[in-house]
């Protein structure tokens, strides 16, 4: 669940644009949102766009927040991606795109339909900042990008082929890369396996910020993580929001060393108490922060089986 807009992106404070009326002098640079009712919208997505165009000098916009776009649980984001492409010539300072800033209240996350986001990598090639939330028809092919500094996709359950495409794209300048896996009832069906070209860091040679989170496989994760010829140029790894036990954060502390990393964050977990004590004692003495919170993951039983879940699905 997805409770807040954002309120900066790329840096810079985020300025709805006015649909209905003029927009007000803002002070500097903006990521500007644009965006529509989600429900019974009395205009399109592209036809805001299209008075933001004529409103505001394309030329120096340096960030864009998609907001909703009509009915996004029904139609996908395909249009709205066409008319960022259709306009790369004139938004020559693009260098940050967020696509599908929704609430629960807009969309469920696992509801938001997404289209291929290809086009917008190839359509401009000097973008730093990508983000996307919504996994549902989402699609991307391999791509190489040379200034792409950060990727993110928040999703309640990514198909397996995006993560297979993020892992087979050339990305030299990428120093950040979220990645929220999610649950199977909602569409993710990726493994470990499809993992391992990150994991490996051959075409990620300046990542320094990585995270694989809200996985119902968070073990296994980490115990690849714990092997990974990646981890030692980590700054910050997130393993949070997942389904991640005693196995896996045993698996962690017994990989390559830790101590390195500024920040450790596996919040929402199923770990027990002794457990977090061992992370604590293994870690913050060397001055690792730590994010052990367990949040609201909670584990029942029904008909025998035990039930944990992801913090983000529907």
């Amino acid at each position: 669940m997805i409770s807040e807009l954002q309120h900066e992106f790329h840096g810079l404070p985020v300025v709805e644009f006015p649909v209905d009326t003029d927009p007000a002098p803002v002070p500097g640079p903006v990521a500007w949102r644009i965006s529509v009712p989600t429900y019974d919208a009395p205009t399109t997505w592209p036809e805001a766009f299209e008075k933001f165009r004529a409103t505001v000098d394309p030329a120096g916009v340096q960030a864009i927040v998609v907001g909703g776009w009509s009915d996004p649980y029904e139609r996908s984001s395909a249009p709205v991606v066409e008319a960022l492409v259709a306009a790369a010539g004139e938004l020559t300072a693009l260098r940050a795109v967020f696509l599908g800033d929704m609430t629960a209240e807009d969309c469920e996350i696992s509801w938001i339909t997404q289209s291929d986001i290809t086009a917008l990598l190839s359509a401009f090639p000097r973008l730093e900042r990508l983000g996307v939330r919504g996994g549902n028809k989402l699609a991307l092919t391999p791509v190489r990008h040379e200034t792409l500094h950060s990727l993110v996709i928040e999703s309640g359950g990514l198909p397996a082929e995006v993560v297979r495409a993020v892992a087979a794209s050339d990305l030299p300048g990428l120093t950040e890369l979220e990645l929220w896996l999610g649950a199977a009832d909602y569409g993710a069906d990726s493994s470990v396996e499809d993992l391992a070209p990150i994991l490996s860091g051959d075409k990620l040679p300046r990542l320094t910020r990585l995270a694989l989170s809200d996985s119902e496989y968070q073990d296994e994760i980490a115990a690849a993580v714990a092997t990974a010829p990646i981890l030692p140029r980590l700054h910050a790894l997130d393993l949070s929001k997942g389904v991640l036990r005693d196995a896996g954060a045993a698996a962690l502390l017994a990989g390559q060393p830790l101590t390195h990393l500024e920040s450790l964050d596996l919040h929402h977990n199923y770990l027990s108490d002794d457990m977090r004590a061992r992370v604590r004692a293994a870690l913050e003495p060397s001055g690792v922060r730590l994010d052990l919170d367990p949040g609201d993951a909670d584990e029942y039983e029904y008909d025998s089986t035990v039930y944990r879940s992801v913090a983000v699905a529907e």
